[in-house]
């Protein structure tokens, strides 16, 4: 095999691979061993016919397609590997010579990594900020643990107000006809919520336990179910409950039952503590965040599209695994969303070419002041890891290949140059020219 590169604009660049004429030969007695039994000609048990009968009837070139398939997944990797290139993108493979008895020839146009000009990435300015607390925003964090330990009270002695939890039956039609999802038992209504169609709460409201009505209501014009939209539609109900919220009352005993403290005043004091420490950990972040975008902006990076399609792609992934975890596959995604996979892409593109030029400007920025990751510091972070995951660290380890372990050294390494360049920005009291949140929190799980 030999291979050459020509480099083209904006980082890109085409490997021409030449695989010589006899491996290109295996290749294609592979594809006949692994096509043969799909094959059946006169006179032949299926999977017994000669390679040079099934060539014959079909033509020579009736292997070819996955002759060259095999050939490119065998010599591919040690050709991007041989070209001494960093390759970022998948190929674009194209064959430009195919023929037995001949040398294969295939071109591959890839993305390679772009070189960085660092500008200024020392003394950056960013937005100074105060971190407080207020009385509302922790009597707001005080309310919501109260809400946590409500419980509902049944109320038997008045009709439905707004904010009433009511437990509902209803049976709907449209010209006299029940239509899907139209139809439930014992449904958990929050009076006031607009989780139903407009107007059919409002017609619960004055409604009894126990009482049986109709509720009449139409559909919105934008109505999900086409077959519904801007439709009349008529609802028999019926009250089965009328609940309330009943909050715990604030005193001594709420702060024992929700906390390790024994007083209402303890635990008010321990709330302050915990916003004050989650804000400054915001604020920290978004410090960072505005310190690496400043320093991204000071530099000059030329970034290949076939870099960015793959970053999105990789984004993509990552999305859809978010949304199968929440129970939802992507195609019930894209069906509610009118979105499909390249839609998507696009969308995500902007946020890839941030990701990029973060990771590439603090690779930079590590190799510039020579930031490099001890054996003992991947020790540290193997420890945190094995209790994260709890797990032995030794067996941990094991799991991990080397390149593994390589990869989570140019993580820290990236960590510790968004580090520096923090610890090196001036803050100022009015926000500064290039600071803001543009994404470059996400530096350590970039490319």
């Amino acid at each position: 095999m030999s291979v050459s590169i020509e480099k083209k604009e904006k980082n890109s660049a085409v490997l021409t691979v030449t695989v010589p004429a006899e491996e290109f030969e295996q290749a294609i007695e592979q594809a006949y061993q692994k096509e043969k039994n799909k094959i059946q000609l006169p006179g032949f048990r299926r999977g017994r016919a000669p390679r040079r009968m099934i060539e014959k009837m079909y033509g020579k070139g009736v292997f070819y397609e996955e002759a060259a398939n095999i050939a490119i997944q065998n010599t591919y990797d040690a050709a991007a590997k041989e070209c001494g290139e960093k390759i970022v993108s998948r190929p674009e493979i194209d064959i430009t010579q195919i023929e037995a008895g001949k040398d294969l020839i295939y071109t591959a146009a890839v993305a390679l990594k772009p070189e960085v000009t660092l500008g200024v990435y020392k003394g950056v300015e960013i937005a100074r900020e105060e971190v407080s607390v207020t009385e509302d925003e922790i009597n707001a964090e005080i309310e919501k643990q109260r809400d946590e330990n409500s419980r509902m009270v049944d109320v038997d002695n008045r009709a439905v107000e707004k904010d009433d939890h009511v437990k509902l039956d209803f049976d709907g039609s449209v010209d006299g006809k029940t239509f899907d999802g139209g139809k439930a038992e014992n449904y958990e209504l929050v009076i006031g919520s607009g989780s139903f169609i407009p107007g059919f709460e409002d017609q619960i409201i004055g409604r009894k336990t126990g009482e049986e009505f109709d509720v009449n209501v139409t559909f919105p014009d934008d109505y999900h179910a086409e077959n519904l939209k801007g439709k009349a539609a008529v609802f028999k109900c019926r009250v089965n409950a009328i609940q309330v919220k009943e909050l715990p009352e604030l005193n001594d005993d709420f702060a024992q039952d929700v906390s390790e403290f024994d007083t209402l005043g303890e635990y008010k004091a321990s709330v302050e503590t915990k916003l004050r420490e989650k804000k400054e950990t915001e604020a920290k972040n978004r410090k960072e965040n505005a310190a690496v975008t400043a320093a991204v902006e000071n530099a000059q990076i030329d970034i290949p599209d076939a870099m960015v399609e793959e970053q999105a792609r990789r984004m993509l992934n990552e999305f859809s695994q978010k949304i199968q975890s929440q129970g939802l596959s992507m195609e019930q995604y894209m069906q509610f969303t009118g979105m499909d996979n390249q839609k998507l892409v696009e969308q995500m593109k902007p946020q890839a070419i941030v990701r990029i030029k973060n990771s590439l400007v603090l690779e930079a920025v590590a190799k510039a002041e020579n930031i490099g990751i001890s054996d003992e510091r991947l020790d540290e972070e193997l420890t945190k890891m094995a209790e994260q995951y709890k797990m032995e660290k030794d067996k941990l380890a094991e799991v991990i290949s080397d390149e593994g372990k390589r990869q989570m050294k140019d993580d820290l390494a990236i960590q510790e140059a968004a580090r520096l360049i923090t610890e090196n920005a001036v803050e100022v009291d009015k926000p500064a020219e290039n600071a803001g949140d543009n994404g470059a929190g996400e530096t350590a799980d970039q490319q």
